[in-house]
């Protein structure tokens, strides 16, 4: 269960750097555009040390993670780059919109003792080899979290929500301010009371905490510590060293019960086995219903609220294909009813024989792409609740990659930390 802790956070220096130009989203979602025009943002921008540029010469002693550490080491030398005096947590909030809705999500920055995955900290989603290693060896050349495991938890009752509230509705003006891409505002505060922290402490005590977004960064923490006890000769010894730097995790933690977070779908295109030419209600078959919609139809808004359904676009027809239930009987409880599962298990594997998958946000660019002849089709999902997440998480089990999009992204470049 969470255990967490202050720590001296490592900001920006707000009278030497403009935050809206360093600040940047999350590396997994930075398009190699966006990350251009990042890098040319400023010369500060935290993309050149959270998602570096290869180089044609790049060797195990010169590449973009000991470029990375170096850049830290000049910024914090020009004091670009301050590092805390003692330890603190530190308040964050953004304020943006959804459909036109306007939200705020109320957090809190914090270090988390590492747990065993399912054993206090709990994931939703599968990850890939090739971000862990990226991430484990930004970790090695630096000895930083550059970007934190974006998390949440829940309590009803606690005092956080009031202490956070009153950074967000009072007076006191935060340390970073910034708007993302989307124009979102993005705002830090340091938290340096001992008694506020103490109550995020008592209220984070004993609380499981639900992995939004960044698995690799937290499997790769994990790694971090593994190879850490084992080249201090600690491995098996769980009392020794329980302090290191290592042994913990910067997490962004976000009390659900505030009611600022919100999931968004992920969509799927995906490209052929077998022929291009698809007949969508064939193709389907048993245990769904498929029926066409009228030309030009809004495809989200059509399957919004329904269980267990799909959109479709396919060779300019768009469809709702509705699954019957009857074929997921070996799935775990948790699963067998997750709209992406039944999607990914039973529709791309069995039925239309996927050959290439990408994601797509955007829905309307999902069908530009099916229509411009990249991708054989699009499917639509509606989103995949916090409750859903929570209950696959608790019963041990994954989600396909890309299985929800929490929203909105946590800005990378508010505050880092040595691990």
């Amino acid at each position: 269960m969470a255990e967490v802790i202050p720590f001296k956070g490592i900001c920006y220096d707000p009278q030497k750097v403009d935050a809206a130009g360093v600040m940047a989203p999350p590396y997994d979602v930075i398009s190699p555009a966006a990350k251009q025009a990042l890098f040319a943002k400023s010369p500060f921008n935290i993309v050149h040390i959270d998602a570096g540029q290869d180089q044609p010469d790049d060797n195990e002693t010169s590449n973009k993670y000991t470029r990375a550490a170096s850049l830290i080491d000049e910024w914090l030398k020009e004091g670009v780059l301050k590092e805390a005096p003692r330890p603190c947590l530190y308040a964050y909030e953004v304020r943006y919109s959804v459909k036109g809705r306007a939200k705020k999500l109320l957090g809190v920055f914090a270090m988390v003792r590492l747990q065993p995955l399912g054993q206090g900290v709990y994931p939703h989603e599968c990850t890939h080899a090739k971000a862990r290693s990226d991430r484990l060896s930004l970790i090695k050349a630096t000895g930083m979290n550059t970007s934190p495991v974006f998390s949440f938890y829940e309590n009803t009752h606690g005092r956080t929500s009031g202490i956070l509230k009153s950074f967000s509705e009072g007076d006191v003006p935060p340390h970073l301010e910034a708007s993302d891409a989307d124009g979102f505002r993005h705002r830090l505060w340091i938290i340096d009371s001992p008694e506020e922290i103490a109550a995020f402490q008592k209220d984070l005590d004993g609380k499981p905490v639900f992995i939004a977004d960044g698995h690799h960064r937290y499997e790769t923490a994990l790694e971090n510590q593994r190879q850490m006890r084992e080249k201090l000769g600690l491995a098996g010894k769980n009392q020794v060293q329980e302090d290191a730097p290592f042994n913990y995790v910067m997490m962004f933690l976000s009390n659900i019960s505030d009611g600022g977070l919100t999931v968004l779908p992920t969509h799927r295109l995906f490209k052929l086995k077998d022929s291009p030419e698809l007949d969508i209600p064939q193709a389907m078959g048993e245990h769904f219903e498929t029926r066409e919609l009228p030309a030009g139809a809004d495809i989200p808004a059509a399957i919004k609220g329904m269980k267990n359904a799909f959109g479709i676009y396919a060779e300019g027809k768009s469809y709702i294909a509705s699954y019957d239930g009857m074929d997921l009987g070996d799935f775990h409880p948790s699963l067998r009813e997750l709209d992406v599962v039944i999607l990914h298990e039973f529709v791309l594997g069995k039925k239309l024989h996927a050959s290439e998958l990408a994601y797509e946000m955007d829905p309307a660019r999902a069908r530009e792409l099916v229509d411009a002849g990249s991708w054989d089709a699009a499917f639509f999902l509606n989103p995949t609740s916090v409750n859903e997440v929570m209950e696959v998480a608790l019963s041990g089990q994954r989600m396909p990659p890309k299985s929800t999009y929490f929203y909105p992204k946590i800005m990378t470049g508010f505050v880092m930390c040595r691990v």
